[in-house]
């Protein structure tokens, strides 16, 4: 279709009737009774089938997620049968399908476009579970703010993000889209991200703001076996506790929409649990926006044994969802349901409100294309200041696991031997999840080096390929992996790797995963190096040489040989479109690592899920090698090989005792925890300092350590600082089998320090009413 001047088309729709109500009932302020009066008005207008239309979201151009691609799209759209689309960006291919509904539709209602910016847009950053290793809330938020800048000036109006889900469990590759294992971290991440996305205010009429989707509701990081898709089970308890919080943390500061996960909650799969999506989320959170079903959802239902096609369809609706990604069941079977009596015309149209309601908070009935131009997008997409905050929050997610023999920093002099299979990779720096970003912008290891010590003597080997399994290679090659396989023997490519790495002062071994061995359907039974990296670290550490491994991976890896025996690890994961440059500030000590891992790294796989803050046994293990009776494995120790919270500097901090404003506190009153934090190495650098809570007795069971508290600060070298914590009420609280929220009284431990493990603590006691 011909491409039609904006100020041309709105005149048109002036003289169109339906839109000349639409644009006279348009408020300029956004309020709920005149939103109720307008969507009122509209839907007094539409026929069932154009109500029915609106709970339809396909999928139309560049990425598909799924096994099904929408068909007979254009013809919807004209008949006013779909609702929004989905996988298309860019202000071109956004205006085509926009005029299409507009100028053809019988009421010319607008479309929403949602794309999966999962961690950033055009400007790629590390993926979620880097940025949660920040621990910066500001810069978190910020890189959801650029995300939303980019995405909007490229036609989009809603993105599939943040996701939330708690993950334990690092077999399962969706770890990597979210902020690990804690819910309270979780929360406040979750939080920042609805806030970089939906702006101040939640003011989404702001043409540089994009209606946020909360996923996967519910529990979905909780797969049983770490495999995707897979079925949960657990306690409503353990639900309200450990696994819910993020999802209402993000409800609480006003997330737009919620999507529905694709695993069952108390034997109904999500998008058929009506317990969740109304009785929860609506009733009990007061969730006003609306929800659409993960990708080809409802249909799936059927797999689930819930029914033949049109009763999902039916169940679904009767549920609480409001819209179907790709499925068509509600296109193709709601009105039969509403003749069959399994669906009720109030059910359609409380759904066709919520979907009308969300246009209308966008200000698609005032913009429709919500100044989106090719001019907006050239401007705005990858200018500097985006690539300069991507570099810099690059650094800021990388965690420093190891560092000894003072093998990092590297001095920009002399000569390194880079080996690896990532070394010079770009297509993996920015993640399997990274949307619209184009890898080909993105910053190599290696170029990154390179660039930023020209006077440094850099030779490359690969020495391995990232897997030699052909069964791997093959399932990654065939879904975009993108792989390079050298044809060499393993053994070819180990001695060029040796030789280069003989002639060097340093080896900088750059390792892990490919893009595509993390995130959705990227479940690993084994986490550690994969193929034969491992032999050839082993044969890096025989030279002799010192030995740097710089990570790239989308989860905790199992990296006990490695933590033995090189003398530095650096933690990287998939950092975005400024991974070279940033892992170069880091290595050349530019920029001091201050990252702490989110999500716990185990010794080996069988640990998994592996978490801190699991509850006490009644025969808890307490590192007698002999005690037999107790709750251990006979081949290795219960210890995480890092611990969450656990991330080192340059630098080094030490921790006073921490001091309590009271010992014993009433059941309303605030606890204030001080702590002093000395810089106690040669260098400035920032400090994650992290308060934990033990309730030592409860009604229920309770973990051993709770984090409650942290933050985050830049202490010159020899400074020390008092920092305070405020233990609220709240803090103190948790649900019990009655899922009353609730203080019991009796003794806490507060712990405060550097991670989880390495704390020191006080004690206090709550008292009774």
């Amino acid at each position: 279709m011909k491409q039609i001047p904006l100020a041309s088309l709105l005149l048109a729709l002036a003289l169109a009737p339906a839109a000349q109500a639409q644009k006279k009932a348009a408020p300029a302020a956004i309020g709920d009774q005149k939103m109720k009066q307008y969507v009122d008005g509209l839907m007094a207008k539409m026929t069932q089938a154009e109500k029915i239309g609106q709970l339809n979201l396909v999928s139309v151009g560049f990425d598909v997620t799924g096994p099904v691609v929408s068909k007979d799209v254009d013809a919807n759209i004209r008949k006013g049968l779909v609702g929004g689309v989905f996988n298309t960006y860019t202000p071109i291919a956004i205006r085509k399908l926009q005029e299409m509904a507009i100028r053809e539709s019988r009421l010319h209602i607008p479309l929403m476009f949602g794309y999966d910016v999962i961690h950033g847009h055009r400007t790629v950053f590390p993926i979620a579970l880097g940025l949660a290793a920040s621990w910066d809330l500001k810069a978190i938020e910020q890189s959801a703010r650029i995300a939303a800048e980019e995405s909007t000036a490229d036609g989009l109006n809603w993105v599939f993000s943040p996701m939330v889900d708690i993950a334990r469990d690092a077999r399962w590759g969706r770890i990597s889209e979210g902020a690990g294992e804690d819910p309270y971290l979780g929360s406040r991440v979750a939080e920042a991200m609805v806030r970089g996305y939906q702006g101040p205010n939640n003011d989404l009429r702001n043409p540089a703001s994009v209606m946020a989707c909360l996923k996967h509701f519910a529990l979905y990081g909780a797969a049983e076996a770490g495999r995707e898709y897979n079925t949960t089970d657990m306690s409503r308890q353990r639900m309200y506790n450990e696994y819910l919080p993020p999802y209402k943390a993000a409800v609480d500061v006003g997330v737009g929409s919620v999507m529905s996960s694709f695993n069952d909650v108390n034997g109904t799969p999500a998008t058929a649990n009506k317990w969740l999506m109304t009785d929860l989320l609506r009733k009990q959170w007061g969730f006003q926006g609306f929800v659409a079903t993960d990708y080809t959802a409802i249909p799936e239902l059927i797999e689930h044994g819930m029914g033949n096609a049109e009763q999902v369809a039916a169940l679904a609706l009767n549920a609480g969802i409001d819209q179907d990604m790709v499925g068509e069941s509600f296109l193709k079977y709601t009105a039969k349901n509403i003749q069959s009596g399994a669906v009720s015309k109030a059910q359609l149209d409380a759904a066709c409100r919520r979907i009308l309601e969300a246009k209308y908070k966008l200000g698609l009935f005032t913009d429709p294309y919500r100044k989106v131009s090719a001019e907006r997008a050239a401007s705005t997409l990858m200018k500097p200041e985006f690539i300069a905050a991507a570099r810099d929050i690059a650094r800021r997610s990388m965690v420093l696991l190891k560092n000894e023999r003072s093998a990092l920093p590297l001095k920009k002099t002399g000569s390194i031997a880079l080996i690896g299979p990532l070394a010079n990779r770009q297509r993996d720096v920015i993640g399997s999840w990274s949307g619209a970003g184009d890898w080909h912008k993105a910053v190599s290891v290696e170029q990154g080096l390179r660039a930023a010590a020209p006077s440094l003597k850099i030779s490359y080997a690969k020495g391995a390929n990232i897997a030699d399994d052909q069964q791997m290679i093959d399932r990654l090659q065939a879904h975009g992996g993108e792989l390079e396989i050298d044809k060499r023997s393993s053994e070819e490519m180990i001695k060029e790797a040796v030789q280069v790495a003989q002639t060097a002062d340093v080896v900088v071994a750059v390792m892990g995963e490919s893009q595509g061995m993390s995130g959705e359907a990227a479940a690993r039974a084994d986490i550690g190096l994969p193929g034969q990296q491992l032999a050839l670290l082993k044969a890096l550490k025989a030279t002799g040489k010192p030995l740097v491994l710089v990570l790239m991976n989308g989860r905790p890896l199992a990296l006990s040989w490695e933590n033995q025996n090189a003398d530095a690890i650096l933690e990287t994961w998939f950092s975005g479109t400024q991974a070279g440059n940033a892992i170069a500030d880091v290595l050349f000590g530019d920029y001091n690592p201050s990252g702490k891992i989110t999500a716990t790294f185990p010794q080996v796989v069988g640990q998994v899920p592996l978490y801190y803050n699991h509850k006490n046994t009644g025969r808890p293990y307490g590192g007698v090698k002999l005690d037999k009776f107790k709750s251990r494995y006979l081949d290795v120790s219960n210890d995480a090989l890092y611990p969450f919270g656990f991330g080192l500097s340059y630098t080094t901090f030490t921790y006073s005792k921490p001091t309590l404003s009271k010992t014993t506190i009433g059941p309303a009153e605030t606890l204030t925890v001080s702590v002093t934090v000395q810089n106690s190495g040669n260098q400035d650098g920032e400090e994650v300092a992290q308060l934990y809570l033990r309730d030592m007795v409860g009604s229920i069971s309770r973990p051993v350590s709770e984090l409650k508290g942290f933050q985050k600060v830049l202490l010159k070298k020899g400074e020390s600082k008092t920092l305070s914590f405020r233990l609220t009420p709240d803090a103190l609280k948790f649900y019990n089998n009655d899922l009353k929220f609730a203080a019991e009284p009796g003794d806490f431990q507060v712990m405060v320090g550097g991670n989880s493990r390495d704390v020191q603590l006080a004690t206090f006691k709550l008292l009774a009413q």
